[in-house]
């Protein structure tokens, strides 16, 4: 919902209704993931997407319905189903659908929650969208306050553990519960889904590479901060489409940054004076990907160097150097291009080949942060509560 929230906004502050369409589960090759959106107003204007063109006529009608009745709906569109192939979803997968009615009597809350989207703060939106009690009722929950009720205090108190831990890893997805709040039993599904403030993008060396690099992280949905420590190159003029332009020798900023496991860095210095001391405090982060820029020669240079300076092979193995897939990138915005299409790689566990060439699902790998916060989070502890995560 993240990137049609400003609509949405504007329709529920001037008191128009409108039924919001949400991708609740997924299976297979899904065109989209959980959490994908799609609202239809009363005046029957459509923003936003849950499958990339294949079912949105279906919803569409199934959200015109939902906003006469006033019942929220869940459909699930997929080719082992003979309507799903008739409007469209050839695709492979298989997707479930909520269609609620959005306004200010049935989520007085949105407002607060379409404004900390648009402010970067994190929080996680809890909706029953099946079982008892009342469907689509919402709970807000922040990481210190909750707002609104899934319709008993119990179920609340178990909602809000689950939703801060889903936004904790960053995740979107259904857990299902006891009318009271109850951890193995599945009366009550709710869906989760997390807002958590776009990860962090960081270029290193104010050169024209790192304007495109710039360019296509802010097209991924980064947060893109430029940092060189040459005041007369890292300007905003220079680097117009970048949130934050930091003047400052860079293993220095970073060593102060907020880094964590969405994190990506780019090292586009590619000399030694810089990038060496750079990449011993990356190396030391838990960044998703680092990745450094130069020759083969260059990056033999820089491998010794960490060497020497006691960074050991097992911590070097985290690198990607040189940076990007084998594109055969030439200019700039090629370059972009591969250094994009490795960090995307190596967050879904892609492998860089043809498609053509393979039989696999397209949309089925798990990303290899969500595979760790799985492996690490099977159960979590939350206010001294330990909660199986489903």
């Amino acid at each position: 919902m993240r990137d049609i929230a400003d609509q949405l906004r504007s329709w529920f502050t001037q008191g128009t209704a409108f039924a919001l369409a949400t991708v609740t589960q997924t299976w297979q090759s899904s065109p989209r993931p959980a959490g994908a959106a799609m609202a239809v107003s009363t005046s029957g204007e459509v923003v936003g997407s849950i499958s990339g063109g294949c079912v949105e006529g279906a919803v569409y009608e199934l959200a015109q319905q939902v906003l006469i009745t006033g019942k929220p709906e869940s459909a699930v569109y997929g080719v082992a189903d003979d309507d799903a192939l008739s409007v469209g979803l050839t695709c492979g997968g298989t997707i479930e659908v909520f269609v609620e009615v959005i306004d200010r009597e049935t989520f007085p809350e949105f407002l607060q929650v379409a404004e900390a989207i648009e402010e970067r703060q994190a929080l996680s939106v809890a909706t029953v969208i099946s079982g008892t009690p009342e469907l689509g009722r919402h709970l807000v929950i922040g990481k210190d306050s909750a707002s609104g009720s899934l319709g008993s205090v119990n179920l609340d108190l178990a909602a809000v553990i689950q939703g801060r831990g889903f936004l904790e890893a960053g995740r979107t997805g259904l857990v299902h519960l006891g009318k009271n709040g109850e951890q193995r039993v599945d009366d009550v599904a709710v869906f989760i889904a997390s807002f958590a403030p776009p990860p962090q993008m960081f270029v290193f060396g104010a050169i024209d590479f790192a304007a495109a690099v710039v360019r296509i992280g802010k097209f991924l949905g980064y947060h893109v901060t430029l940092c060189d420590a040459r005041p007369v190159f890292a300007t905003s003029r220079r680097f117009p489409e970048a949130d934050e332009i930091v003047v400052q020798w860079p293993h220095k900023f970073l060593s102060t940054a907020a880094v964590n496991p969405r994190t990506v860095i780019c090292v586009l210095t590619h000399d030694p004076k810089f990038d060496v001391p750079l990449l011993e405090a990356a190396l030391q982060t838990n960044a998703a990907y680092i990745g450094a820029m130069g020759s083969r020669r260059t990056h033999e240079d820089r491998m010794a160097r960490l060497k020497a300076a006691g960074v050991d092979e097992r911590t070097l193995g985290r690198l990607s150097s040189p940076i990007g897939l084998d594109l055969g990138a030439r200019t700039p915005e090629e370059t972009a291009v591969s250094i994009a299409a490795e960090i995307i790689a190596s967050a879904w566990g892609g492998s860089g080949q043809k498609l053509s060439t393979m039989s696999t699902p397209i949309h089925g790998a798990r990303s290899r942060y969500q595979a760790r916060q799985k492996d690490r989070s099977e159960s979590l502890v939350f206010d001294g509560i330990n909660v199986s995560q489903t």
